[in-house]
């Protein structure tokens, strides 16, 4: 049986020669504008989906009470079998 040969592992590039981002590039005030920016536009998002929910949550809730007040779809929908309601 052959030895086998032990690879070094690939020496990792430090920090400090990885090329800058722009999170490094921008001050920090900059970047507390723009979470800030995207945290408005994430609230406001999540209000517009709370609202389209609840207005058809709200619709359905007024057709089902409109059905419920129609005789004829209560006719339709009930169940045929009046014996075991004597």
């Amino acid at each position: 049986m052959a030895k086998k040969k032990k690879t070094a592992p690939a020496p990792r590039p430090a920090a400090s020669d990885a090329p800058a981002t722009l999170k490094d590039l921008l001050s920090s005030d900059v970047l507390d504008k723009l979470k800030a920016q995207s945290d408005a536009l994430k609230a406001e998002e999540h209000e517009k989906k709370e609202a389209a929910r609840k207005a058809v949550e709200d619709q359905r809730k007024a057709e089902q009470k409109r059905l419920e007040n129609d005789f004829a779809h209560l006719l339709e929908n009930s169940s045929q079998d009046w014996h075991k309601f004597k």
